[in-house]
């Protein structure tokens, strides 16, 4: 039944294996597999009456009725195009204590055993819900390298969750942008194992709490997807093979899992491509043997969405698909069928016993929190979210979401630029000066900023750069030209300052149309350019923006700002040329536009580093920091394709000074100390310090140089402070390497360096 009281506070998952073991024996084989079924789309299982209360459909019921109970229930609040809810006929914030209690009292009522059912949640950067808080994108959070500043995001956004009566969030991070032609570059940290390494900890400690103690109690569980190495597919085309070594899928792929593991995940999500032909969802040796006997993780795995059916071809039927992923590892499913057909199989010895494990895994999750019945009850007694809590957490969820914001804020010009940021600031405020217009595809667009995976936001919380611009320097001076001939010739002539507000968007409309998955089918021509099922073979700026802003800067001899709104890792290099200062936004969420005002007008920084190399040629890709050649002079008419490496930020720490760096490889065993001092100028600076290393004397080729240790700084004027890394030997030489030569810089192009031996 579901208790009157308000609040979320769950019992505590006291049920002893012995208890669990009584239930599971009291299941029949169909009841069994039906708690492994995550079969329904949760916004169809509830609709709107003739009084326009909420009631349950049919489609629950009957699946209810099908299985004896429900073990997993996908995406009850999830509002987007693909759902096709919005705040017409999705579930309100106001409204989602009614329909957590509307599905478990059904669940409850009509099923065997009075177990809950266990609610998931897209949650990749924030709850995909109407109303909920969006969060920057992965990449845009990536750009921060402040692993505790996404710890902190992410506690907000999981109490978010847990006061709407959610368990489980569905939260990317173990993907590495291994090549922008992938439309979900976006849901990566960025190209680095080490920072991806981090931030998936950072929300795993953040949403669960340390040793998982906000689960049940203001947290939900965290599934982590996807495993693994999806983002090596060739091409960059979505969901294909990944073709790599066991040494590289370790070294790359696998630090972010292993890190989630350790900081105490709850799940983890199997991804849709196959390891040189092995697919994730049917991998023994990716789901058992590492994830579970080398690293130790007890956890439920769930699929990808219609995964398991995917390896139809290779198993030969959908049955045997089903049977395949479950005896690979698998134990939720996500809307397939294959795992409603393991009741087929009840027969079979290796199933039974497969069935058994899996159910206990999702039991063991419930029992956390609170879904089982205590003993002598006939039912669990659930929690009513309560419309106050969701409030207070949405508004925490806020905040958050506008500090990760500014912090992601990048600047892509060399600091001796000659026109400086502080010249613009001042010709923008100046009310005596010409008039500001702000041009460009996206110069008036919110969703730009929003990426994939997100729910359409009341009007009142909408707004844009131009918009933003307009409130701090009024109507009168600013100028919208989302096409050059919004403005006369005139106005371009006297202007001040023109900020052209350019790059991509995975917004997609109501009227597009998806794969069964969720994943953009057609895209229109000016459509989503990124998220998932938005692969590119090109990935200059779309729309011929380049060919824009030449236009522009034929209107006027103005100082032109560029704002690059991005996905992906985008060829830039025009709009560089053209603009006398460039900033990279990523898709920083619903506070991007703000942010970016608060840069222009403000004077606020930007602490924010590239999480990905941009190219400098759009078929010179990939390119990455660490890779083990470089592709410098390469290509005969692209001999520099890089445009700006990794970690490349010049507005963070700016005016920070680094000097006396050295290395000790002798007083602290296990690890390499590295010590150096910063000193800031007149102004204070925050922002990350990044540590590079380039390796040699192994018996590997190096790669040219990797991120081994960062640290998040915040100064004073004038401060000098001494700074220390603390580098892991395992991270510098494989086991059984000799003595290695160890060079570190501050810079991932490995200039001023410092140059150490390991014996």
């Amino acid at each position: 039944m579901i208790a009157s009281n308000v609040g979320m506070a769950a019992v505590d998952g006291r049920h002893g294996r012995a208890s669990i073991d009584r239930l599971i024996a009291s299941m029949s084989f169909r009841e069994k597999v039906g708690q492994l079924n995550q079969r329904l789309l949760g916004w169809k299982t509830v609709r709107r009456d003739a009084s326009g209360r909420l009631v349950a459909t049919d489609e629950l019921k009957r699946e209810i009725d099908r299985w004896g109970g429900l073990g997993v229930l996908y995406g009850l609040m999830r509002a987007d195009p693909w759902s096709g809810q919005h705040w017409g006929n999705g579930i309100r914030p106001e409204e989602r204590g009614e329909a957590v209690a509307l599905i478990q009292n059904t669940v409850l009522e009509r099923g065997a055993h009075g177990v809950g059912v266990l609610l998931s949640e897209e949650a990749p950067h924030g709850h995909q819900a109407l109303g909920g808080t969006v969060l920057p994108t992965n990449l845009g959070l990536g750009a921060t390298f402040d692993p505790e500043g996404v710890r902190q995001a992410e506690s907000a956004a999981a109490a978010e969750l847990a006061a709407s009566g959610v368990h489980i969030a569905l939260v990317s991070g173990l993907d590495i942008a291994r090549d922008p032609r992938w439309g979900r570059c976006e849901e990566c940290f960025g190209e680095d194992p080490l920072m991806a390494e981090r931030m998936c900890e950072a929300i795993v400690l953040g949403m669960q709490g340390e040793h998982r103690s906000k689960v049940g109690h203001g947290g939900v569980a965290v599934v982590l997807k996807h495993l693994a190495a999806q983002g090596e597919a060739v091409g960059g085309r979505n969901g294909q093979s990944a073709v790599l070594g066991t040494h590289d899928l370790h070294e790359i792929h696998l630090p972010p899992v292993a890190a989630g593991v350790r900081a105490g995940a709850l799940g983890f999500m199997a991804a849709y491509n196959d390891i040189d032909s092995m697919p994730c969802c049917a991998n023994p040796w990716l789901l058992k043997d590492y994830l579970r006997t080398q690293l130790g993780f007890d956890g439920i795995v769930m699929a990808d969405g219609l995964a398991v059916d995917r390896l139809e071809d290779m198993a030969a039927s959908i049955p045997a698909a089903g049977r395949a992923a479950l005896l690979a590892g698998v134990d939720v499913s996500l809307w397939d069928e294959g795992f409603t057909h393991l009741e087929e199989y009840a027969d079979d010895e290796q199933v039974s016993n497969a069935v058994d494990t899996a159910l206990r895994r999702v039991l063991e999750l419930k029992d956390m929190f609170g879904l089982l019945p205590e003993d002598g009850a006939d039912a669990a007694s659930i929690a009513v979210p309560d419309a106050n809590a969701i409030a207070q957490a949405t508004q925490q969820g806020r905040e958050q979401a506008k500090r990760m914001a500014r912090e992601a804020m990048t600047l892509l010009d060399d600091p001796s630029s000659t026109a400086s940021l502080d010249d613009i600031r001042a010709l923008m405020v100046d009310a005596q000066a010409g008039p500001v217009i702000v041009a460009g595809p996206f110069a008036d667009d919110f969703g730009c900023f929003l990426g994939d995976y997100t729910a359409p936001l009341p009007a009142d919380e909408q707004s844009s750069v131009y918009r933003q611009l307009v409130a701090r320097l009024g109507e009168n001076r600013v100028l919208l030209a989302a096409k050059t001939n919004d403005v006369p010739a005139s106005e371009w002539a006297r202007a001040a300052a023109v900020v052209f507000v350019c790059g991509s968007t995975s917004e997609r409309s109501y009227d597009s149309e998806f794969d069964d998955n969720g994943a953009a089918k057609a895209v229109a021509e000016y459509g989503a350019t990124c998220g998932e099922g938005v692969d590119l073979s090109d990935i200059r700026l779309p729309w011929h923006q380049d060919d824009v802003l030449d236009e522009v800067t034929a209107l006027t001899a103005a100082t032109v700002v560029s704002v690059t709104v991005c996905g992906r890792a985008h060829v830039l290099t025009h709009v560089m040329e053209r603009s006398a200062v460039t900033i990279w936004a990523g898709y920083a969420g619903q506070y991007g536009p703000q942010a970016v005002a608060d840069v222009l007008v403000d004077g606020a920084g930007l602490p924010g580093r590239l999480p990905v190399t941009l190219p400098a040629y759009p078929a010179a890709i990939p390119v990455r920091y660490n890779d083990r050649q470089s592709a410098a002079h390469v290509y005969k008419d692209a001999a520099e394709p890089v445009l700006r490496s990794f970690g490349f930020g010049a507005g963070a720490m700016a005016g920070v000074a680094f000097d006396d760096m050295h290395m000790d490889a002798q007083s602290h065993l296990g690890e390499l100390v590295v010590r150096g001092t910063a000193t800031a100028g007149a102004c204070a600076a925050s922002g990350a310090v990044n540590l590079f290393a380039h390796v040699s004397g192994g018996r590997r080729i190096p790669r040219l140089a990797m991120l081994v240790d960062s640290t998040y700084v915040s100064m004073e004027a004038g401060e000098r402070r001494d700074i220390t890394f603390h580098v892991p030997s395992e991270r510098l030489r494989d086991a059984g390497d000799g003595q290695v030569r160890v060079t570190c810089s501050l810079e991932a192009g490995m200039g001023d360096s410092a140059t150490v031996t390991l014996e």
